[in-house]
């Protein structure tokens, strides 16, 4: 199943952050356990990559995909680890180019009516709106909707349980991704069913949302 068709299915991304691989498996498999199977794990640690490679690994079911992928070369790199998709925060031809090659999905960050329509132009009809809250929520997606209407969106940055409905009541978003799923102080207290308790929140909201 295409990570597209498991996003029809269950729209929710949850961001991983992590330096220790170990922590980043007992993460994600909380992830899995609450329904949520398609994760992206961000490149902001040193150990980014190799927690990534281990979560591949441990969960073959999952699909693993790198974010806040600023390069070509951390492009290449991610795929090396075993990453399934590419998110950047922004919009990079260098980036789009790598995944393409590698053969995977790319979701280039944009947020204004020029990049969009520039990702349009390269070929992109699924792209991430990134900051979401910050540029414009729900109302600025609908505006980009109307305009560019093959296109589809995953909104990251802002995005909450308590407005995850209303954002993918959008019908131009495909899913939402978001960090509030893996609470780092619940992480680093150990405390793993709380995770699971977010993503399983967070799918039935999701499934309310898409009825």
């Amino acid at each position: 199943m295409s990570i597209e068709d498991k996003l029809l299915q269950t729209p929710v991304i949850p961001l991983v952050q992590a330096s220790d691989p170990e922590v980043a498996i007992r993460t994600s498999k909380a992830l899995v356990d609450g329904g949520l199977d398609v994760i992206e794990v961000v490149m902001r640690t040193p150990e980014a990559l190799d927690c990534m490679a281990a979560i591949v690994e441990a969960l073959p079911d999952a699909i693993v995909g790198a974010g806040t992928v600023l390069s070509a070369g951390q492009a290449g790199s991610a795929l090396e680890a075993g990453a399934k998709f590419i998110v950047s925060p922004g919009l990079n031809e260098g980036v789009v180019e790598a995944s393409r090659t590698g053969g995977v999905p790319v979701y280039p960050g944009v947020n204004t009516p020029s990049e969009v329509q520039t990702a349009w132009n390269l070929g992109l009809r699924t792209l991430k709106f990134f900051p979401a809250g910050l540029a414009g929520g729900t109302p600025m997606l609908k505006a980009l909707g109307s305009v560019f209407r093959d296109v589809k969106f995953i909104p990251t940055g802002g995005v909450s349980a308590s407005n995850l409905g209303e954002y993918l009541a959008v019908s131009s978003v495909l899913a939402c991704g978001g960090s509030w799923l893996t609470p780092a102080d619940e992480i680093a207290a150990g405390n793993y069913d709380a995770v699971t308790t977010l993503a399983r929140e967070a799918a039935g909201i999701a499934q309310s949302a898409r009825g």
